[in-house]
């Protein structure tokens, strides 16, 4: 059966509005879902400054996404936490900071990083064989909602820049060995 031209577009037009519907209302559904889980991460400070020196970055890279901790399907849609964007990302003294496109920056204070490693993948994102940068950090109670351990999944643009980036996060959470003259 052929359909008069304006028919067949008419029909498209509400199936893709259909399917627009079912996915805005699939990522209102996971926020909402999630928002009793995660309290709402630490904001940047209005001076950067106060994060002390850049050690690494910044760096191209894909925020992939933040789960819970442990649980890299368990994708986490509150405060625009589980949507995928192109980002720049900055280790400093005072912690990890992930500024990406189109949404805010994500803070990872050093005193909330809890590790750090690689991984082939995670909540709708896989690149196989360690292609993915995790930090698992804890974000701190917002006086609503209790304190939460997430997975934050980054993919970076350069391969080479992986191990650079596990490197400088990976010296901000273990301590500092102390050097022959502190134990004389």
């Amino acid at each position: 059966m052929n359909l008069p031209m304006p028919v067949a577009v008419g029909i498209w037009l509400v199936i893709g509005a259909l399917l627009l519907t079912l996915v805005l209302t699939g990522r209102r559904r996971l926020a909402a879902r999630t928002r009793p889980l995660v309290p709402r991460p630490p904001a940047l400070p209005a001076d950067e400054v106060a994060l002390g020196a850049v050690r690494l970055g910044p760096l191209e890279a894909t925020y992939v996404s933040s789960t819970l901790s442990g649980d890299w399907l368990a994708r986490v849609g509150a405060h625009g936490l589980g949507d995928r964007s192109a980002a720049h990302v900055t280790v400093l003294d005072g912690g990890v900071v992930v500024d990406r496109d189109g949404a805010p920056p994500v803070l990872v204070p050093v005193a909330a990083l809890r590790a750090v490693g690689t991984a082939p993948g995670m909540a709708g994102k896989y690149v196989g064989r360690d292609g993915l940068v995790v930090l698992t950090w804890q974000v701190p109670s917002d006086g609503e909602t209790g304190a939460a351990l997430l997975d934050t999944g980054l993919r970076t643009r350069f391969t080479a820049d992986n191990a650079r980036l596990v490197e400088a996060v990976r010296s901000l959470i273990l301590p500092s060995t102390p050097s022959p003259k502190d134990t004389m």
